[in-house]
């Protein structure tokens, strides 16, 4: 399409790519945001819309693989494999076990906390920059328990939240519990509220807003899909569906897809993928007074414009299989349960793709071609809350500047 290089091109223009091309531009770079849809159009367009900084414990828990063969055999379950795709996936689940380790576990928390104090302050930067305030809704989390057994089961995550100074409130009665949400089942009789916790009021207008403000100071979009990219001597060659560009550096941050083609150039990154689903309604018939996370069943509820938005649970199947949207009914089921004064008449069902790697941690680093190619992707159901700190760490690297974190539990090589 061109033979003078491109400053840096971002692939990817989900909430991480935008966020990053917009980070680029205020220091100074002129980059390029490529993406195969448009802005928003794939996984940051559906997800819960939670900046979720206090979930610093990754999905391999020490001894979550005793758990294993329940969800081959429950596939509507919170967290579950398609039969078909269990074979498959059995070189990511021994990665996903050993990560599961005392030792693995801990440093992955240790790594996912500095992480995220970076990131909260990031977004808060973000959002005095780029952002609207008025699409923030401060309104905190309840994390929902059935009886007293679930709860002490969880307390050692709240301990070491707490110990970490995140602001944690426990109750231990369904009165206290309606204090902060009237209208939920009698059944949840414990609960923990993190009143630190904020969302936006609808993650693809979020995304689109900082997209147009990107837009607005000069900055470029193309719809365009990557097949390749080939490392040169003073650039990067990308083939496109429209033809050949070159650039002086890129960015690879398209979610799902990262590794395909991080392989291009000999990375090899166990990526795989959390299929989350959830079903949105436009209007809702419960006043919905903070973001709910029935912990046990691995959905939460969220408030998205004057609507809601039920999703969540993990479905690790891959970018091929079809959806399985029975999935989406069953949360919807639970959901109206626990809510009797829920209206789930109208909805629309999504799925979403969220890239997800065997310790919980993003890729943030250099490729094996050195910093011409840059990673941020593997965020998992957390890239929403990431965003922000992720695009600084990258427009570090791209600036060869020292980034705010040390980014070696997140390298590339880390596998």
């Amino acid at each position: 399409m061109t033979n003078n290089p491109i400053d840096i091109v971002v692939i990817g223009a989900g909430i991480i790519g935008v966020s990053t091309a917009l980070e680029l531009q205020a220091r100074g770079r002129t980059p390029l945001l490529i993406d195969r849809e448009g802005i928003a159009a794939e996984t940051s367009r559906g997800n819960a819309g939670a900046f979720a900084f206090s979930e610093i414990e990754p999905l391999a828990t020490p001894g979550i693989m005793r758990r294993a063969p329940k969800w081959l055999l429950d596939p509507l379950g919170p967290l579950s494999i398609p039969p078909s795709y269990a074979l498959k996936i059995a070189p990511w689940m021994l990665r996903f076990w050993r990560a599961s380790w005392a030792d693995r576990y801990d440093h992955a928390v240790t790594a996912q906390t500095r992480l995220m104090n970076h990131c909260e302050a990031a977004f808060e930067r973000q959002l005095s920059r780029f952002g609207d305030a008025n699409m923030i809704r401060r309104e905190g989390q309840l994390e929902l328990y059935e009886g007293a057994r679930a709860f002490e089961q969880a307390q050692p995550k709240w301990q070491r939240r707490s110990d970490l100074g995140i602001d944690v409130t426990l109750l231990t009665s369904p009165g206290d519990i309606a204090e902060i949400q009237p209208g939920l089942s009698r059944k949840f009789t414990h609960a923990g509220f993190t009143p630190g916790w904020f969302n936006t009021t609808d993650p693809q207008k979020w995304t689109e807003s900082l997209a147009r403000r990107y837009a607005n100071q000069g900055g470029g979009f193309e719809a365009l899909e990557i097949s390749d990219l080939t490392p040169r001597s003073d650039h990067i060659e990308l083939v496109t569906d429209k033809g050949k560009l070159q650039t002086k550096q890129v960015v690879i941050c398209a979610g799902a897809w990262s590794h395909r083609l991080a392989a291009k150039i000999g990375d090899s990154i166990p990526l795989e993928t959390e299929r989350g689903y959830n079903t949105t309604f436009e209007h809702t018939t419960v006043d919905l007074k903070t973001h709910l996370t029935f912990a046990q069943h691995g959905f939460v509820m969220s408030k998205i414009g004057v609507g809601l938005r039920i999703g969540g649970a993990v479905e690790l199947g891959g970018l091929d299989l079809p959806p399985n949207y029975r999935r989406a009914e069953i949360l919807v089921q639970k959901a109206k349960s626990f809510m009797p004064e829920l209206d789930v008449s109208d909805g629309t069902q999504w799925m979403g793709y969220r890239p997800s790697l065997p310790d919980s941690l993003p890729v943030i680093s250099p490729s094996g071609a050195g910093d011409r190619v840059i990673y941020a992707f593997g965020h998992g159901h957390l890239g929403l809350t990431q965003s922000a700190g992720t695009a600084e760490l990258v427009a570090d690297l791209a600036m060869r500047a020292n980034p705010a974190v040390d980014l070696a539990p997140f390298a590339a090589t880390r596998f």
